[in-house]
């Protein structure tokens, strides 16, 4: 008996061809089943082999080729949904038929192969040709796939850190929120008053964030209400110490005089601090009122020659030892504009309320030797324009702070004298109001000049 050992090479290379196509089709994750049946396919060579010891067969090596390419193109129809799994089957068919073909024609008798000998190797080659080019074409695609995915596995785990980071904002906001509603809530009645009027408070080019308009507006108002608490829980303690003293047989007539004076003292503070809390408001319901009234013909030199005497005497009636130079130029070219003169005005009381204010404040700080002083200059500009500038010599705006005096409730006032809503207020009459523009100029400690500039 003769061992044919044609079939040790084939059963290699079936070997090798079953770990290649594992990894190609990655079979363990597509087909785990599949795969592991993959292990015997040495089997049916192995018994090939053991047959050729009984039979002397030059067709067991081609046997054995055409069983493994059918057990390949089986693999491959059951992987099909796999585009490169389609693209190899295409590939194998013509070599998996001519290998049949020729399997076939060596059973029925090896004179017709031969004689078919050139036909039989030309279709060889092609099928060999199309195999390794079905080949080529099932790797790209493969490495294209393969690109795709993990494209998609980029986009999935982009996708992932964005709802990541989308996740911990939304918890960021909930804090912040829940700290604004804890803010809030310490405004109790008032602030449902205040609530109708913060969609025209909230300005994007004003503020920063809603947090910060209500802090301004929380810091702004509790300390009035904080007065007027304080002052009740004391004359409450005021009205019983008289009851008290009242009921007593040996009355102090002096005694009761004198709680009685104190509970009028509280009730002039409780008053002033309610009415100072009602001024905040009524600021706030002003500042968000839009102006209705219609444009019309202003004398702009009258209208702050007036404007700028209200201002000084107003102050004057408050503190009688106050004086203060006044020097104006008013353009006689600059004549009417179109304006609404009310709103105007407001602008004006505000500028010259503040620029009085501040050179007063410095002239407490150094004392008699110090003239306080301010300006006003309007003139027409070059380009057609309108300009107003009003300049005093007081204490100045801090350059850090410049840029935050048009926000509303910021102030640069002690509390109690300002509720920083005038500047706010006119910038939006002026700039919204008006379509024109204001800006400041100061240096800390030598005074500050305001530059209203409107279409002529």
């Amino acid at each position: 008996m003769d061992f044919n050992t044609s079939l040790i090479l084939p059963i290699l290379i079936a070997l090798w061809v079953v770990r290649m196509l594992r990894q190609f089709l990655s079979l363990p994750l597509r087909a785990p089943r599949l795969s592991r049946q993959l292990d015997w396919i040495w089997v049916p060579g192995a018994a090939l082999l053991a047959l050729s010891f009984f039979l002397k067969s030059d067709l067991f090596d081609e046997a054995y080729l055409v069983f493994v390419l059918s057990v390949i193109g089986l693999v491959l129809l059951r992987t099909q949904d796999y585009r490169p799994a389609r693209t190899l089957l295409l590939g194998l068919a013509p070599y998996a038929l001519y290998s049949l073909i020729e399997l076939l024609v060596a059973l029925v008798g090896k004179t017709l192969l031969k004689s078919y000998d050139e036909v039989f190797d030309t279709s060889q080659g092609f099928a060999v040709i199309w195999l390794f080019t079905f080949g080529l074409i099932a790797r790209n695609q493969k490495k294209h796939l393969e690109q795709e995915r993990l494209e998609r596995e980029r986009e999935i785990e982009d996708k992932r850190r964005i709802e990541a980071e989308n996740s911990q904002l939304e918890r960021m906001v909930a804090e912040r929120t829940a700290t604004l509603t804890r803010q809030a809530q310490e405004l109790q009645h008032t602030l449902d008053e205040l609530k109708t009027t913060q969609d025209q408070l909230i300005q994007s080019e004003k503020m920063a964030s809603l947090g910060e308009l209500t802090a301004g507006i929380a810091h702004e108002i509790q300390n009035p209400l904080n007065f007027v608490t304080n002052f009740s829980d004391v004359s409450a303690e005021l009205v019983q110490e008289l009851l008290e003293e009242q009921q007593r047989p040996d009355r102090d007539p002096d005694l009761e005089a004198e709680l009685l004076n104190d509970l009028k003292q509280n009730l002039e503070k409780i008053h002033h601090h309610g009415q100072r809390a009602a001024s905040i408001v009524r600021g706030m319901l002003e500042h968000s009122r839009q102006s209705t009234g219609e444009r019309q013909a202003t004398d702009l030199n009258n209208l702050a020659d007036e404007y700028l005497r209200l201002a000084y005497h107003g102050l004057r009636a408050k503190n009688k030892a106050f004086n203060a130079t006044i020097n104006t130029f008013f353009d006689p070219a600059v004549g009417s504009i179109q304006a609404v003169g009310q709103d105007l005005g407001r602008v004006l009381l505000n500028l010259f309320t503040n620029a009085f204010y501040a050179v007063q404040k410095r002239q407490e700080a150094q004392g008699a030797g110090f003239v306080p002083t301010v300006s006003v200059v309007t003139r027409r500009t070059g380009a057609g324009d309108v300009e107003i500038r009003v300049k005093d010599n007081g204490t100045g705006i801090p350059e850090e702070v410049q840029q935050k005096i048009f926000q509303p409730f910021f102030t640069t006032k002690p509390t109690g004298e300002g509720t920083g809503l005038g500047l706010s207020l006119s910038y939006d009459i002026v700039t919204k109001g008006h379509s024109g523009t204001i800006e400041v100029e100061s240096t800390e400690g030598q005074g500050t000049e305001f530059i209203v500039t409107l279409p002529g």
